[in-house]
């Protein structure tokens, strides 16, 4: 068919799919077909990227807390209760990230291979099948178009002869009115009106006969039009049918609750809250910290004269004695516990004191019996060593020292045979500290 067919698509009287050209919003469905399968991609693109920032946070959010339940003053089954939480986290956390596999290692990578078995570009830019859907629905609309054409062609040769002959009637119609015309000038007037009639009516006739042809052609147009659109509907049933089932096997991926493992998660987490027992921490509470912990009563001690034989009360206390000695690491880190302190830790670092009838107090070290046996005293010259603490201490007793990881004092004494030091702080605090606990300055 000639080029003019393209002109006769561009004015259509209605919005049908059976005037000239409507079918090209069926070819461009094809072109949607293949941007809603990108549209889709993105789609689980965002969402993955989605689920591995919820799961990331997640396992930050479980592993912090962890740490402070674990250092904080919290203690037995509501401790367990607590970080329960944390494990939940940790563990949905996992779950997150199988989806995110999963929806980018099997939905997005499903639905691009589909797409491109799909859709075939061309050299020439578009697709494939967007050009078969428009040849054949081209082909199929051909014969009908050229003749909807001829009919227009008649209606107008028709509508123009009407016209003409209206015009040539009225004409003639005023010519009688006015008796100046001549006899010749009003027939010439008649036989034009004449001449229009025939007109009119061998434009009408062939008007007429292209109607008629074109009904002839209109089932087979029909007919074929329906195949080619019956063909891409079929195409497009294949999308959507694909787009249904991969949507449900996203569903499947994204709903952690149709999975076991997410259900024993939380059953476990309400398992060990259920498990707190108040009565159980205060007792534990009570005999580690209470007035049930063993208490190695002061007793009558008969005097030695040699004071670095003569063990203290802290010595004498046995860790299979359930007591908690001093500086014992209950965090379970790798900061080292010191070693106990004995009277003979004192006393091999300072002076024998002289004890007189005149002592106030039975501390021997203080009048009041409160204080710091070095308080008075400074460092010796000649035996400083500069130092660096490793780990916090806090010290248990007057005659020790505190401070923090980083601080420096001075060494001013050997180390003992029970791992304890001389020191002093820099404010001047002279005191025992554990010697593990520092470490030289180079």
């Amino acid at each position: 068919m000639s080029g003019n067919y393209d002109d006769s698509m561009i004015d259509v009287s209605s919005d049908s799919f059976w005037e000239v050209g409507n079918y090209k919003r069926t070819v461009r469905r094809v072109d949607d077909g293949n941007r809603l399968c990108n549209d889709l991609m993105n789609c689980l693109h965002e969402r993955a990227r989605i689920e591995k920032s919820y799961a990331q946070q997640l396992s930050e959010w479980g592993k912090r807390w962890r740490q402070y339940v674990d250092k904080g003053p919290q203690y037995g089954t509501l401790e367990r209760a607590w970080s329960a939480l944390c494990t939940e986290a940790e563990k949905v956390s996992d779950l997150h990230m199988e989806v995110k596999a999963a929806l980018m290692g099997e939905d997005f990578e499903k639905l691009k291979n589909w797409q491109r078995d799909s859709y075939h570009k061309q050299m020439i830019g578009g697709f494939k099948e967007s050009k078969e859907a428009e040849d054949g629905f081209r082909k199929a609309q051909k014969p009908w178009a050229k003749k909807l054409k001829e009919v227009d062609t008649m209606k107008k040769s028709y509508h123009s002869a009407c016209k003409e002959e209206k015009l040539a009637a009225s004409r003639e119609t005023n010519s009688k009115l006015e008796s100046s015309n001549s006899p010749d000038a009003q027939k010439k007037l008649q036989e034009k009106v004449e001449k229009c009639q025939q007109e009119v009516q061998k434009t009408k006739e062939r008007y007429d006969k292209s109607l008629e042809e074109l009904d002839k052609v209109t089932p087979q147009y029909m007919e074929n039009m329906e195949q080619v659109f019956e063909q891409w509907q079929q195409f497009e049933d294949k999308r959507i049918s694909f787009f249904r089932e991969l949507l449900l096997e996203v569903k499947q991926h994204l709903d952690l609750s149709t999975d076991h493992r997410f259900q024993t998660i939380y059953q476990t987490m309400e398992d060990t809250i259920s498990a707190t027992d108040a009565e159980e921490d205060l007792k534990w509470f009570r005999s580690n910290h209470g007035p049930a912990m063993p208490m190695n009563w002061p007793q009558f001690e008969d005097w030695s004269i040699d004071l670095n034989r003569t063990l203290s009360r802290r010595e004498k206390k046995k860790p299979s004695e359930g007591v908690t000695l001093t500086g014992i690491n209950q965090t379970g880190s790798d900061q080292p516990v010191p070693s106990v302190k004995t009277s003979s830790s004192v006393g091999s670092m300072e002076k024998t004191p002289d004890w007189s009838d005149e002592d106030t107090g039975s501390n021997p070290f203080s009048a009041n019996g409160e204080g710091n046996p070095f308080e008075d005293e400074s460092a010796p010259p000649g035996v400083a060593v500069a130092v660096r603490a490793l780990y916090d201490y806090e010290g248990q007793e007057q005659d020790e020292l505190s401070f923090q990881a980083g601080d420096e004092l001075t060494k001013i004494g050997d180390e003992d045979d029970q791992g304890w030091c001389k020191g002093q702080l820099k404010d001047g605090k002279l005191g025992l500290y554990p010697a593990n606990y520092v470490e030289a300055i180079q």
